[in-house]
């Protein structure tokens, strides 16, 4: 991996995380809970990782510290995809997405205040655009959806908490450990997680087993796997108070994709958050 390639591979995971949440609910629509999803996408970071490891030649780094640190990461980053699914059956997603996706904010903050990155004039304007523009890509307008309770909104904003730490975590470990040891215990806690998912299952309901189920959301989250992959390579390479607000405006490719398969017109907010995300893509990738 090439230590100039960091605009690859987080324009890798933008694109791949894009398609994947233009097709992550058909599993789920077809009667694949989600929790039962993200059994697969644990088991999907496994050949993944396997082929990371493969790249260095198995030299997995297993002192105290890597372990550590690459469990951190994992756990950050999985807990949190748990704690959604949660908020999400509670409260409205029009107000869960939007808060969550503001998470570059904390590990911005915490990259310039812990890691002292810097970043130019264009950059500082690409980072402020480019997370405006993810705040509007990620509005939902108001539906049918009642919520129940507030625990959705404190749930919302533990989640936000623990992707904007694992952001920074992942940055921090890259500056002392390989990205694929880093990868590989992500995907450990990852798989460690997946009894918790198993038990948040509603069993009594029927589910697909079929192609639409299991099958179709191992070919949808592989997606996920390698975007997350070639997420650590971006951080190891590029600085996170870049990288990050760039890779979180890959619902930019979920809207088009949507747009042409299922002949969803974005509404006006929509559009402005699309204009603006293809300007911090610009500012950003300089």
């Amino acid at each position: 991996m090439k230590r100039n390639n960091w605009l690859l591979y987080a324009t890798i995971t933008t694109i791949f995380w894009g398609i994947w949440g233009a097709f992550i609910e058909l599993p789920e629509k077809a009667g694949f809970p989600a929790t039962l999803g993200y059994v697969v996408w644990a088991v999907m970071m496994i050949p993944c990782s396997l082929a990371a490891l493969y790249l260095i030649k198995w030299k997995l780094e297993y002192d105290t510290r890597s372990i550590l640190l690459g469990s951190l990461v994992g756990l950050l980053g999985a807990g949190g995809q748990l704690l959604l699914f949660q908020a999400l059956r509670q409260g409205p997603a029009y107000i869960v997405f939007p808060l969550i996706s503001l998470f570059p904010i904390l590990t911005i903050a915490l990259s310039m205040l812990l890691l002292k990155e810097k970043a130019s004039r264009k950059h500082w304007i690409g980072i402020i655009v480019a997370l405006v523009a993810i705040l509007l890509l990620s509005y939902q307008p108001a539906g049918a959806t009642q919520s129940t309770g507030s625990t959705w909104l404190l749930l919302s904003i533990i989640v936000f908490i623990l992707w904007g730490l694992q952001a920074y975590v992942m940055k921090f470990s890259n500056n002392s450990m390989k990205a694929e040891s880093i990868f590989f215990y992500m995907m450990i806690t990852g798989v460690m997680l997946i009894p918790v998912a198993l038990m948040m299952t509603d069993f009594s309901t029927k589910i697909n087993w079929g192609f639409k189920g299991p099958y179709l959301a191992s070919m949808i989250h592989v997606l996920n796997a390698v975007g997350a992959l070639t997420l650590v390579y971006a951080l190891r390479y590029g600085k996170a108070i870049i990288v990050v607000p760039m890779t979180g405006l890959s619902p930019l490719i979920t809207i088009v994709i949507s747009l042409v398969l299922y002949g969803i017109f974005p509404n006006p907010v929509l559009i402005a958050g699309m204009v603006l995300a293809m300007i911090g893509i610009f500012l950003l990738s300089d």
